[in-house]
C-alpha cells in the first residue's frame, strides 16, 4: 500500500507526529526521493543512501534544530536536507542559486556547522558543547562522522580532547566500509541496547562505588575488568581508552535497533562523551550503486533504471591523463611512487594502482601525513608523486614548508582541481595554491595550458631532484593531441613561450584559460587589434626574459591566472617594480580571481561571473584603449556584453 508519507513531512516536527512503526516506510520513501533527485542533479549518492535510516532516527528521537546535528562529511546530508524544509527545492541541488551539495550554515537552521571538507565535526561539536554548558543549555550535540573522515588526524585530536574534557558529546561513526555480518546482528544490537540503558549505567555506577571500598589495586582491577570485558565483546576498547562510552557496532539500517538505542542515549545521564558505532552500506537500496566499485560516491546525471550516466564525454579528463602518464613513467622508473589521500579514482590513480600496486599508497583523509611520508620517501632516493586536490592540499601547508621545502626534498605535487570546479562550489575550488606555494622558497610551480603540456611538465618534474616541484591542472576535460612527439621532452625550468606574435597588447597567461585567450583574440581581431599571446608555463620561477621582451615591445600587458590575488600576477609585478633595472612605460593589468567565494554553478557560469570568459577578457583588453580609438559601446552591443 502506498502511503506517500513524505508529501506530508516538511520538517522534523512533522516526522515526529508518526508512530515508530511507520518510520520504515518513511525511510523507504526518503531513499527513493534521494535516488530520484540525484539522477536529475548529479552529486554524491552512495553516502546519502547509507544514512537514510540513521537520518530518520536522529530527527525522530532528537529535538533538532535545538539539538545540534553535524554531518561529516556533508555529502551524506541529502536525506537530511529533504527532511529539514528543503524538500521542494531539492532538485535545485548543486545548480546556480540552488541548494549546496554539502552542509552550510547560511542555508538552514538545521545546519549548525559547514562541512564540505572532512573530519571537522568532533572539534566543532566539542566547541558547541562547551558553549552550551556555559549557557546552562542542555541541548544535545550529535556528530555523525564517516569512517573515511575518521582517518584524519584532526578527528583523533578532537576525540582525545573530548575524552579529557569529559563533556557529554555524542559521536556517531557511520562505518560504511564493513559488511553487515553476524557480529552486527541480534546479539550486537542487544548489547548496544543494554550498554545504553539506565540499568546498565546504574550497574557500572554500583561497581565504581563498591570498588571504592576495596584496596586501590583491587578496585582498579574490578573497574578494568568491567571496561575490557565490554571492549572485548563490542570492539570499543580504543574509544573507551580515549575516554568515550562506547556502544556498538550496530546495524545502521535497522530502525528497531536504532530508535531505542538513540532514545537511551538521549535520556541517559552518562557522564562522559558517547561513541556509537553504526555499520551501514554505502549505496544501500539502489542496486547499481551497491554494485559500483565506488558505490556511486560522486555521479553525473544518470538513468534511474540502469544507473548509466546520461552525459558521457569521450574526451579524457586531466586526471585521467595524469594517471595514465604517471603509470607509464613508473613502468620505466622503479623509484616512482604514487601517494593520494582517499582520492585514488578522483585523481586518476586507479590505473596506477592496478599496474603498480606495490608502489601505490592511499593514506586516507590524511593530507598532512601524505606530504610528510612523501618527504621521508624522498630522503631515501625515491621519487614520490603526491596527488591531492588543491583545496585539500591547504590542510598540509605546514608540512609542505617544514618537511619538504625547508629540506629541499624532491617531492612532486600533482595538484588536481585547480581553478573553479563548478557545482562542488567554493569549498572545493582550487583558488589559492598559486599564491600559497609561490611564497615558499626552494619551490618550482608549473601550470599547463593544455593536456599535452601537463604530460611535458610531468616529465620535467621527474628530472627535478634537488627541490620540490608542483604542477596544477583543472577538473574536467581539455585539449589533447594524441602521440604528440614533444610530450616526453622536458621543459626548460622557468621558461615560457610566445604562441602568437602580435603588436601593442601582450597577454601573458598561466594555465588553462589559454583557449579563452585565443577566443578573445579572435574577437579583438575583428577590430584590427592583434595581441601577442604568451604561455608563462611557470608560476615560479617566472621567465623574466620573456616578461622583459613583452614589456619592451608592447604598450599594454595583461597577466591571466586561475587563482587568487597574491599569485602569478603579483610575482610579475614584484619583478617589474622591485627587481627589473630598466623602467617601463607599458601599461600593466592583472586578471585573477576576485576577493570573494564564487557560488556553485557550472564552470562556464563561474568564469563568466568573474570575467574570465573570452568576451570578458576581450572587453578588459579594450579598456586599455581610449574611447576615441574604438567604440566600446558598439563592441559591447555586438557581442552581447
Amino acid at each position: 500500500m502506498l502511503y506517500n508519507y513524505l508529501d506530508k513531512i516538511n520538517f522534523p516536527s512533522d516526522l515526529r507526529k508518526y508512530k515508530s512503526n511507520e518510520l520504515k516506510a518513511i525511510a523507504e520513501e526518503l531513499r527513493n526521493k534521494t535516488i530520484e533527485t540525484v539522477s536529475k542533479t548529479g552529486g554524491h549518492l552512495g553516502a546519502g543512501l547509507g544514512v537514510v535510516e540513521l537520518t530518520v532516527a536522529l530527527h525522530y528521537v532528537f529535538n533538532t534544530p535545538r539539538d545540534r546535528l553535524i554531518w561529516d562529511v556533508g555529502h551524506q546530508s541529502y536525506p537530511h536536507k529533504i527532511l529539514t524544509g528543503r524538500k521542494k527545492r531539492i532538485e535545485t541541488l548543486r545548480k546556480k542559486d540552488g541548494l549546496y551539495g554539502f552542509v552550510r550554515r547560511s542555508e538552514s537552521e538545521y545546519d549548525p556547522f559547514g562541512t564540505a571538507h572532512s573530519s571537522t565535526s568532533i572539534s566543532a561539536g566539542l566547541g558547541m558543547k562547551i558553549a552550551k554548558d556555559i549557557n546552562n543549555d542542555e541541548a544535545n550535540i550529535i556528530c555523525v562522522i564517516g569512517d573515511g573522515a575518521l582517518s584524519a588526524g584532526l578527528a583523533y585530536e578532537a576525540l582525545n580532547n573530548a575524552g579529557v574534557i569529559n563533556k557529554r558529546l555524542i559521536v556517531i561513526l557511520n562505518d560504511n566500509e564493513m559488511s553487515i555480518d553476524q557480529p552486527v546482528g541480534a546479539m550486537s544490537s542487544y548489547l548496544a541496547r543494554l550498554f545504553s540503558s539506565k540499568q546498565y549505567s546504574s550497574i557500572r555506577s554500583i561497581i565504581k562505588k563498591i570498588s571504592k571500598g576495596f584496596p586501590k589495586k583491587i578496585s582498579k582491577t574490578l573497574y578494568r575488568a568491567e571496561e575490557y570485558s565490554k571492549g572485548l565483546v563490542a570492539g570499543g576498547t580504543l574509544f573507551e581508552e580515549l575516554g568515550f562510552y562506547y556502544l556498538g557496532p550496530i546495524d545502521g539500517h535497522d530502525l528497531d535497533s536504532l530508535l531505542p538505542i538513540l532514545d537511551n542515549i538521549k535520556h541517559n545521564t552518562i557522564d562522559k562523551p558517547i561513541f556509537l558505532h553504526c555499520i551501514t552500506k554505502k549505496g544501500k537500496g539502489y542496486l547499481p550503486a551497491e554494485e559500483s566499485h565506488d558505490k556511486f560516491h560522486g555521479v553525473n546525471k544518470f538513468d534511474l533504471k540502469t544507473g548509466e550516466s546520461i552525459s558521457v564525454s569521450n574526451k579524457k579528463t586531466y586526471s585521467q591523463i595524469f594517471g595514465e602518464t604517471l603509470t607509464n613513467i613508473a613502468d620505466n622508473d622503479e623509484k616512482v611512487i604514487a601517494i593520494t589521500a582517499a582520492m585514488a579514482s578522483g585523481t586518476g590513480l586507479d590505473i596506477f594502482k592496478k599496474q603498480h600496486k606495490d608502489r601505490f599508497y592511499d593514506v586516507g583523509i590524511a593530507e598532512q601525513h601524505a606530504v610528510t611520508m612523501s618527504a621521508g620517501l624522498a630522503t631515501e632516493g625515491f621519487r614520490p608523486y603526491v596527488a591531492i586536490y588543491s583545496t585539500f592540499l591547504q590542510r598540509a601547508y605546514d608540512q609542505i614548508i617544514h618537511d619538504v621545502a625547508l629540506q629541499k626534498l624532491p617531492v612532486r605535487f600533482a595538484i588536481d582541481r585547480a581553478g573553479k570546479v563548478g557545482s562542488d562550489g567554493p569549498t572545493h575550488a582550487g583558488s589559492f595554491d598559486i599564491a600559497y606555494l609561490s611564497t615558499i622558497p626552494n619551490f618550482i610551480l608549473m601550470a599547463p595550458s593544455n593536456q599535452n603540456e601537463l604530460v611535458r611538465m610531468m616529465h620535467t618534474s621527474l628530472l627535478i631532484d634537488d627541490c620540490p616541484s608542483a604542477f596544477r591542472y583543472p577538473r574536467g576535460t581539455g585539449i589533447y593531441i594524441n602521440e604528440n612527439k614533444e610530450d616526453d621532452i622536458p621543459l626548460e625550468i622557468g621558461k615560457g613561450i610566445i604562441l602568437k606574435q602580435g603588436n601593442d597588447i601582450a597577454i601573458l597567461n598561466l594555465g588553462t584559460r589559454m583557449q579563452s585567450c585565443f577566443d578573445a583574440v579572435k574577437i579583438l581581431e575583428e577590430y584590427n587589434i592583434y595581441p601577442t599571446i604568451a604561455d608563462a608555463r611557470f608560476a615560479k620561477p617566472i621567465d623574466t626574459h620573456l616578461i622583459d621582451e613583452l614589456l619592451d615591445n608592447h604598450k599594454f600587458l595583461i597577466t591571466i591566472e586561475e587563482g587568487s590575488s597574491g599569485g602569478f600576477g603579483s610575482t610579475v609585478l614584484n619583478y617589474i617594480h622591485n627587481k627589473r633595472i630598466k623602467p617601463t612605460s607599458c601599461n600593466i593589468k592583472n586578471l585573477f580571481f576576485p576577493d570573494k567565494f564564487i557560488e556553485h554553478q557550472s564552470p562556464d557560469q563561474q568564469y563568466l561571473e568573474i570575467g574570465m570568459d573570452a568576451e570578458s577578457i576581450a572587453k578588459k583588453i579594450l579598456n586599455f584603449f581610449d574611447d576615441k580609438l574604438i567604440n566600446i559601446q558598439h563592441f559591447s552591443k555586438k557581442n552581447k556584453f
